[in-house]
């Protein structure tokens, strides 16, 4: 796989977004579209910036290590919404773009000048995008949105972690991030169907909405039990033996998906046929009836093999598996290094750092990052200049 940069223009090459919105929802859409190859510039108030540039580990004068994660290919404006002046400039710089991301509560778009109906109407073109806590038109729909709260009410706590544990998060914002790829997905929707009606849309996406559709089969699965299914941590609800197991050097994870591989597994890698001829064993939903009886004689086989001699045995029986690792191993693993997953560079206030680079790979070729995640306010005076380029340009009479 090539990771260099591609010859060929970006899918959304000439695309302008207007990020107005901040934390991670938001950004994370619009860095999904900047990624893809759209101009964005985000906005960010001149003195406090994105309220993550003062979470995570701090990374030169006013970047860390959380708005780093949510902003690359992106330009920085820095623009005081609560001044005319510059609110007048968010108002020209949407006259300009294609798309524009808020997550204002719900309204104070619109008190600023900011909302759909008076942008829209000077730019009918415009893809315009709200992201809330709560579904507009509902009794809750001014309460402000926050991935943790979401996660509780949502149900997602109720189906994370082992039987008898309490509720339990995810390690990451999940519905924040779940949310900003629906909105993205339906910004890209709305701007297909633009070039066929010549309008654009007004896209709207909740928190929790978005954290409701995580529950996926774990949510439809309590719909029909008319209760909460039961939670079987890094398990699965439906296949045996699937999930971490532990060799006596550390952890793997091991998926045996059908009465093939399981035949496999007892015969080839822990020499037990007879756990396969089993009829309590014999297929997979007869192990799911019995996984209370069938884990223990699996850990106990598999804590004998010290990790690499039980993966090339699991991977010689053709069944899926891997070593569990830590987090910093895996970004530095020489399988994320292959793949082109890590992206360095030289940023002017701190040096040598990282960033991830986009998932995206087009043609045999990963999508690269063209800009470090800005520091606050840096692209300002380019970004205007550009605007009144831009002004002069539509203003100039055509021969």
């Amino acid at each position: 796989m090539n990771h260099g940069a591609s010859a060929a223009p970006l899918p959304l090459a000439g695309l302008r977004v207007l990020d107005l919105s901040r934390v991670l929802a938001g950004p994370m859409c619009a860095m999904a579209l900047a990624d893809l190859g759209a101009d964005v510039i985000k906005v960010e108030h001149p003195e406090r910036g994105d309220d993550t540039r003062d979470w995570g580990v701090r990374i030169g004068v006013r970047n860390t290590s959380y708005f780093n994660s949510a902003n690359r290919n992106k330009r920085s404006i820095a623009l005081d919404l609560q001044d005319e002046a510059g609110l007048a400039i968010a108002r020209r710089l949407a006259a300009r773009s294609d798309v524009v991301i808020e997550n204002f509560k719900p309204g104070g778009a619109d008190k600023l000048g900011l909302g759909y109906a008076a942008l829209s109407e000077t730019n009918p073109r415009l893809v315009y995008c709200s992201i809330s806590g709560y579904a507009r038109g509902t009794a809750e729909a001014q309460r402000p949105g926050y991935d943790l709260v979401v996660q509780g009410e949502a149900g997602i706590m109720a189906m994370n972690g082992e039987e008898g544990q309490g509720p339990l998060k995810f390690g990451v914002a999940a519905v924040d991030m779940f949310t900003g790829m629906y909105a993205g997905q339906a910004i890209l929707a709305a701007l297909y169907e633009r070039h066929r009606t010549g309008r654009g849309r007004h896209v709207q996406l909740a928190l929790y909405d978005s954290g409701v559709m995580i529950t996926s089969y774990y949510g439809m699965e309590a719909l029909l039990r008319a209760g909460d299914p039961p939670k079987f941590g890094n398990a699965h609800p439906a296949i045996v033996p699937y999930g971490v197991f532990d060799a006596s050097d550390g952890p793997i994870v091991m998926t045996v998906g059908n009465n093939g591989q399981f035949a496999r597994f007892c015969r080839d890698v822990v020499g037990r046929p007879d756990w396969a001829a089993d009829e309590r064993f014999a297929t997979n939903t007869a192990r799911s009836v019995h996984r209370a009886v069938l884990l223990p004689l699996i850990r106990q086989a598999l804590g004998a093999f010290n990790r690499r001699e039980l993966l090339a045995r699991l991977e010689q029986a053709q069944i899926p598996c891997g070593k569990v690792l830590g987090m910093h191993e895996a970004l530095t693993s020489e399988r994320t290094g292959a793949a082109g997953l890590l992206h360095r560079y030289e940023d002017t206030e701190s040096g040598t750092q990282s960033v991830l680079a986009p998932p995206y790979v087009m043609d045999g070729q990963r999508l690269q990052v063209r800009r470090q995640p800005p520091h606050l306010g840096e692209h300002t005076d380019e970004i205007l200049r550009e605007l009144q380029s831009l002004e002069n340009a539509a203003a100039a009479p055509r021969p």
